[in-house]
C-alpha cells in the first residue's frame, strides 16, 4: 500500500511485535554488520550532544569517537554509528542487565531531546529509499525472534509498539491513515 509518499509492506498489517529487552538484553546495538543507520541532521544532533555522550561511553567507544567522529559508513556508502572492534555501536551503555542506548538514557532522563536515531526507533522496521519514496519493510533478525514471540502473546500489533516512532518520522495524520487502510485502532497503544 502507498500512504503518501510511503510504500509500506503488506507483511506489516499481520505482525505482532513487543521489544524483549529482560531476553535480548539490547544485543541490536551489538550485533551485525555496520552501525545504525543516520540521517544528515541526526549527525548534526549527535555533534551537539557529544560533552553529554562521553562521560557514558567506555574507553574504547571515545577513541573511536577521537579517531572516527560522530559517524561512520557502512559499505554502501550509507552514514551510520560507528562501531567499536567487537561491533557494538559506540553509543551504548550496559545498564539494568542490558545494552541501552546513551541517546535514550538521556532523552528518558530529560537531559536530551533526542531520543535516538530513527532507524533504531523504527526497529524492526527499516526504511528504504527508492527514488522519491520511502519503503517500509521488516527486517527479520534472529535476536528478536522472541520479541515477536512476546508481541503475539500479548496481542501487541508491531505498528501499535511503533506509533511514536511512526509518529515521529511521518506524523499522526499519516499514522491514523495507515492504521485506517491496516484496519487498526490508531488510538491504541
Amino acid at each position: 500500500m502507498i500512504i503518501e509518499d510511503v510504500v509500506v509492506s503488506d507483511e506489516l498489517k499481520n505482525v505482532y511485535f513487543r521489544c524483549a529487552l529482560n531476553l535480548c538484553h539490547g544485543d541490536c546495538c551489538v550485533e551485525g554488520d555496520a552501525g545504525a543507520p543516520l540521517t544528515e541532521e541526526e549527525i548534526g544532533i549527535i555533534e551537539d550532544l557529544t560533552e553529554k555522550v562521553v562521560p557514558f561511553m567506555d574507553e574504547e567507544a571515545k577513541q573511536v569517537l577521537k579517531d572516527i567522529g560522530s559517524f561512520d559508513y557502512d559499505m554502501a556508502g550509507n552514514m551510520v554509528t560507528p562501531l567499536k572492534i567487537n561491533e557494538e555501536c559506540i553509543y551504548l551503555t550496559w545498564e539494568n542487565n542490558h545494552h541501552t542506548c546513551i541517546f535514550e538514557k538521556l532523552w528518558s532522563e530529560g537531559k536530551s531531546t533526542f531520543q535516538k536515531p530513527i532507524s533504531c526507533h523504527l526497529y524492526p522496521i527499516r526504511v528504504v529509499q527508492e527514488g522519491a519514496f520511502d519503503k517500509l519493510l521488516l527486517h527479520r533478525w534472529s535476536i528478536c525472534a522472541e520479541s515477536y514471540n512476546v508481541g503475539e502473546q500479548e496481542g501487541v500489533h508491531l505498528l501499535h509498539f511503533l506509533r511514536d516512532a511512526l509518529v515521529r518520522k511521518y506524523g499522526l495524520e499519516w499514522y491514523n491513515r495507515l492504521m485506517t487502510r491496516c484496519k487498526l485502532d490508531p488510538h491504541k497503544s
